[in-house]
């Protein structure tokens, strides 16, 4: 499975360890659940689907055979089993050793249910949380999940990992408020998000980490560690080739197996992460049958990579899935903090300069889009000019924004013809000049003399042949732009301390954005290493509308603020937009049956498939 850190974290991203974990999964409870009432779930747009007495979601196989295993790559190699600090390479596999306080369901937009929580409550003003835990939680160690295991969770990995201190920086305090009890309480009242999204909190084990390792040293939860930490979920540490592969094993006497959140789920016995230099070798080592599951991100692979004989026998599967979440912006990110990369008028010179069309023509058999919105292919994104409740949220801030945000519907430039090309570099050209940059003996400078360059950091030789022809483009302008590619611990490094020009940035969202907006593009996040912001955002109009989108009080609100939002950071021109694909393209070897319904949101891979006996005998052993 190919995560970054934070989705494996269950933050933010698309694919956690227990399910699917979006950004803003939480928000609160539909206004007809009662405030400061017990409840076993929580969803933003209404009645919950499963009520308090459902025996396992629709979307699993409740008698699912228990057995097998499962193996995933990763590019590169760990460093760390440590994943709740920002330092190092964790290897991602070892978050199935951990629960959450609540499990998303993964076919209700921002629904989740109690796993070590079983109830939850809050009041009307949204100032607090409050969890009741389960009793019979425990840690893999036998001791018993407690309150102040929760608090220490809190505290402890907002210290570890920035995100984490953006996303819960208005958690001011927990603490214990009955036997079994913990309640948050935060700075400020009617952030409707705040009261679930804590829900999401991997629980850690207080004992432990305020321990000794068998060495006698002390531990610390900011720094990079090959002890197995203790965990409390459905798998622990069993084995590992520091760098190279880890494996995780089901935990026989796991505590909450036989909960509805975990009915047809966690069928593997053992779930194994093998690590791969770089994508060729990785493709290569799949035809090998040296992991079972990719998730396809090479549209060359796609088209015609797939002839090899074990996917001409029917041993390899291929299935493309199409769910309802917003397609990420993948984009080429600019790091403002650098003057050269400051002036508007020259990022979008960039974008004018970048010739998509022949991209997705030549290299990647039409099977892209372009993205035109920060939520594309969702009701959160913005189209034509702003209306209604947009323009009244958009209209305080005309003198903050670009004024193209009330007058233009944003759309980017087109590269289909030999002279829509020779206008757009024209258009590029004019830009530059507008900010600054004119052409002297061959180079773009600015007065000082300074030429303009660009560095393309890369950790993916596959985008090198991309960007190969974007250089091409801004040389033609005077820019001097060059490629580096390096390893992924190089390559993290780098982005951690914000040390780059440009770099390939995804951002996923989901169908209810909330704080880990303030991780993306708030100002406070903006100079925190590691952070989200790698664009470097200090905008006072994208952080109003940022609160605009977090303090939503209806579903009308949510999508006219990220409407909003999403129109201002496009006029921004922040990134040069890249690709994406409507479809998820995944392959796999034949061996692992799935429930009859998938999930609305993912394919539920690993987490509700299972190892088909069978089937695995008809095609040999695994690798």
């Amino acid at each position: 499975m190919e995560v970054t850190r934070r989705e494996a974290l269950g933050l933010f991203g698309v694919t956690a360890a227990w399910g699917l974990l979006q950004p803003g999964l939480g928000s609160a409870w539909a206004s007809m659940q009662a405030p400061d009432t017990w409840h076993h779930g929580s969803s933003l747009f209404g009645d919950l689907k499963y009520g308090p007495d459902f025996q396992h979601f629709d979307y699993v196989n409740p008698q699912a055979p228990k057995g097998g295993r499962v193996r995933f790559q990763a590019l590169g190699a760990f460093d760390s089993l440590n994943p709740f600090t920002y330092k190092g390479r964790p290897a991602t596999a070892i978050v199935y050793a951990f629960d959450a306080l609540t499990m998303p369901s993964m076919d209700e937009p921002s629904t989740s249910y109690g796993l070590i929580a079983e109830a939850i409550k809050f009041p009307a003003d949204f100032s607090q949380v409050t969890y009741r835990l389960r009793k019979e939680a425990r840690f893999h160690d036998g001791q018993p999940v407690t309150p102040a295991d929760v608090i220490f969770s809190m505290e402890a990995i907002k210290k570890g990992l920035p995100q984490y201190a953006a996303y819960y920086r208005n958690v001011v305090r927990g603490e214990q408020t009955d036997d079994n009890e913990v309640t948050f309480f935060f700075d400020q009242k009617g952030n409707r998000e705040l009261p679930n999204i804590t829900g999401q909190l991997i629980v850690l084990s207080k004992h432990w980490w305020e321990g000794k390792d068998a060495s006698g040293n002390q531990r610390d939860i900011t720094t990079t560690s090959l002890e197995p930490p203790l965990g409390n979920g459905a798998y622990r540490f069993e084995r590992m080739n520091v760098g190279r592969s880890i494996v995780m094993k089901r935990v026989e006497d796991y505590w909450a197996k036989d909960l509805p959140v975990n009915r047809g789920t966690n069928n593997f016995d053992e779930i194994v992460q093998e690590y791969f230099l770089d994508p060729a070798v990785a493709f290569e080592a799949f035809k090998a049958d040296q992991y079972d599951w990719r998730t396809e991100n090479s549209a060359r692979n796609w088209a015609t990579g797939y002839n090899f004989p074990a996917a001409q026998r029917g041993d390899v599967v291929r299935e493309e899935f199409k769910f309802d979440n917003p397609a990420p912006m993948q984009a080429f990110a600019f790091n403002t903090r650098r003057p050269k990369f400051a002036d508007a008028r020259v990022r979008l010179a960039f974008n004018y300069a970048f010739d998509f069309e022949w991209a997705n023509r030549t290299l990647f058999y039409g099977q892209y889009k372009r993205p035109d919105s920060y939520f594309a292919g969702s009701e959160l994104a913005s189209s034509g000019l702003p209306q209604g409740k947009e323009l009244a949220l958009l209209e305080p801030l005309r003198e903050q924004v670009p004024p193209q945000v009330f007058t233009e519907p944003y759309s980017n430039p087109v590269n289909a013809t030999p002279a829509q090309q020779r206008e757009n570099l024209r258009k590029a050209m004019m830009l530059l000049n507008e900010a600054g940059w004119t052409f002297d003996k061959g180079a773009l400078k600015n007065a000082a003399g300074e030429v303009l360059s660009v560095e393309f950091l890369l950790d993916d030789p596959a985008l090198e042949r991309v960007v190969l022809a974007y250089v091409q483009s801004l040389k033609r302008l005077g820019i001097n732009a060059t490629i580096r590619t390096v390893d992924t611990a190089q390559y993290q490094a780098r982005v951690n301390t914000f040390d780059f020009d440009v770099i390939t940035h995804i951002w996923a969202q989901s169908l209810s954005p909330g704080n880990e907006q303030r991780t993306y593009w708030g100002s406070a996040a903006a100079d925190e290493p590691g952070s989200d912001n790698v664009v470097g955002i200090k905008n006072p109009a994208i952080d109003t509308l940022i609160d605009k989108v977090i303090y939503a009080e209806s579903r009308e609100d949510l999508v006219a603020a990220c409407r909003a939002l999403d129109r201002v950071l496009l006029w921004n021109h922040y990134v040069v937009p890249q690709w994406y694909s409507p479809l998820t393209r995944t392959a796999r070897w034949d061996r692992f049956g799935h429930p009859e319904i998938i999930p609305k949101y993912q394919t539920g891979f690993p987490t509700v498939w299972w190892y088909d006996a069978e089937k695995a005998a008809k095609i040999g052993g695994q690798g």
